[in-house]
């Protein structure tokens, strides 16, 4: 079994801090950083904003039964992980708008800078049931493909990243996304309804030029660690 670096033990712990503490987050959610192609660190399995400094992550194999005290969504960190070998961070998290279009059948288009990483949009998982089995974990990773994002109706999203660095950084531009899709609903017919094409999503889709870095050293600031 890999044994984690404090450096990547620190990183799990300041993306699930900085969640809650940026309203990305509740009591509930999880991260987890990839240690290795087999294995992956996960957060201490409690509240996101109680986990202290020390806290401990767990290191969980990518295939196989979860370590005890390990909870039990995490196998959709699995799931995911074993299809998308270029993923190395996860964000499993409740982002409010986000949560507010999924209860709605919707997930927020391609209107906005943040909104184009996920163009046209991120897919929803209709179930309602909590991905505690890995037939349903599977069935999430699977509808993931190979988007940054999906939606959990009225339960959540999943985001992925090449980093945990990057995870927390397309967390925060879905819930951007999300509340500026909520306000073009709002607006209704009184606005013309614009997306952006295909093309000027692809082009303006960029983690180039520390667009990563900056939005991590904004979520992270303050942190204890």
């Amino acid at each position: 079994m890999t044994t984690p670096s404090e450096g990547t033990q620190i990183r799990v712990r300041q993306t699930a801090r900085a969640l809650v503490r940026h309203g990305l987050g509740n009591a509930f959610g999880h991260v987890s950083a990839r240690l290795s192609e087999g294995e992956f660190l996960v957060c201490a399995s409690k509240a996101m904003n109680t986990i202290a400094p020390g806290d401990a992550g767990t290191v969980v194999p990518v295939e196989g039964a979860l370590p005890d005290g390990v909870l039990g969504e995490v196998r959709v960190h699995q799931q995911i992980y074993t299809r998308r070998p270029e993923v190395g961070g996860i964000v499993r998290t409740f982002l409010p708008n986000t949560l507010t279009l999924s209860a709605m059948g919707r997930t927020p288009r391609s209107r906005h800078g943040f909104g184009t990483y996920f163009a046209p949009a991120p897919p929803i998982y209709m179930e309602t049931e909590l991905l505690r089995d890995d037939a349903r974990a599977s069935d999430v990773a699977e509808l993931l493909g190979d988007n940054i994002a999906v939606v959990l109706r009225g339960n959540g999203s999943v985001i992925t990243g090449a980093t945990i660095e990057e995870a927390l950084a397309m967390a925060y531009f879905l819930e951007s996304a999300a509340t500026v899709e909520l306000a073009v609903l709002a607006a209704g017919d009184r606005v013309e309804d614009f997306e952006y094409t295909a093309e000027q999503s692809k082009n303006r889709a960029v983690t180039s030029g520390g667009v990563v870095e900056r939005k991590w050293a904004y979520l992270t600031w303050g942190d204890p660690e």
